[in-house]
C-alpha cells in the first residue's frame, strides 16, 4: 500500500505542476499531441525514457517492451502492437526521429542467453518474443566463443539493438520516410553501471559515449 499511496501523492504533485499552475504545460496538450520523436525502450523499471532524457509530456511518443525489440515487417492476422505504434508515429504523427534505447543488464537478453531453443507449446510468451533477437545471439556466440558471459550478454544487448534498427527498415513507410529525408534512425545504449549513454555510429560500426 505504501507504493500506491506514494504514486497517488506523486500524481497530485503532477496535477498541480501541469494542470493547475499558471501557464499550465498541459493546456495546449489537451487539444492533441505532436511529438517529433518516437522512442522504443525496454520495460525495465530502471530505464524510463522520460526520466533519462528529462522530457516533458508531449515530447516523445514511447513504446516499451521486453528488451526494446522491433519485429520485422509482416502482414497477417496477428496482433502487432509495436508495428501499429510505428505506423501511427511515422504515417500520422510524422515523427522526424526514431530512437531505439537499449541498456545493460537487460533481463530479456539474459533470458535469451540462458534459455535453450524451444518450439510450439513448450515456448512461453517471453521465449517467443525473444526469438526476434535470436540471430543476434547466434552472431555473438560465433564471434566471441569462450568469452565470459558478462561480455557476451553486453555484446548481444548491442547486437539485438542493431538488429531492431535493421528490422525497422523492413517497414515500407519507414524506408520511404528515410529516403525522403524526413526520418532519421538512432541507436542508443544506456550503461546502467557507468551511468553513461552511448550512440551507435554507422561510420565506425561501434557505440560511442555521447554523455
Amino acid at each position: 500500500m505504501k507504493d500506491i499511496e506514494r504514486f497517488i501523492k506523486g500524481f497530485r504533485q503532477f496535477q498541480e505542476d501541469y494542470f493547475t499552475a499558471k501557464n499550465a504545460p498541459f493546456e495546449p496538450l489537451k487539444q492533441g499531441q505532436s511529438p517529433k520523436t518516437m522512442l522504443i525502450g525496454c520495460s525495465d523499471s530502471r530505464v524510463d525514457p522520460a526520466i533519462l532524457t528529462q522530457c516533458a509530456p508531449g515530447d516523445i511518443f514511447v513504446v516499451r517492451n521486453v528488451a526494446n525489440l522491433v519485429p520485422p515487417y509482416e502482414q497477417g492476422t496477428g496482433l502487432h502492437g509495436v508495428s501499429a505504434a510505428l505506423e501511427y508515429a511515422v504515417c500520422h504523427l510524422e515523427i522526424e526521429h526514431l530512437i531505439i534505447l537499449g541498456h545493460s543488464k537487460c533481463g530479456g537478453i539474459h533470458a535469451l542467453m540462458e534459455s535453450e531453443q524451444c518450439e510450439g507449446e513448450n515456448c512461453g510468451f517471453i521465449d517467443r518474443w525473444m526469438s526476434i533477437a535470436a540471430p543476434a545471439k547466434v552472431k555473438v556466440l560465433a564471434e566471441l566463443p569462450g568469452k565470459e558471459p558478462r561480455l557476451q550478454h553486453r555484446a548481444v544487448e548491442q547486437a539485438a539493438l542493431l538488429l531492431s534498427l535493421e528490422n525497422l527498415q523492413t517497414f515500407p513507410w519507414i524506408r520511404e520516410a528515410m529516403a525522403s529525408g524526413h526520418l532519421a534512425l538512432h541507436g542508443w545504449y544506456f550503461d546502467i553501471e557507468a551511468g553513461e549513454l552511448l550512440e551507435y555510429q554507422p561510420t565506425n560500426g561501434g557505440f560511442v559515449t555521447i554523455s
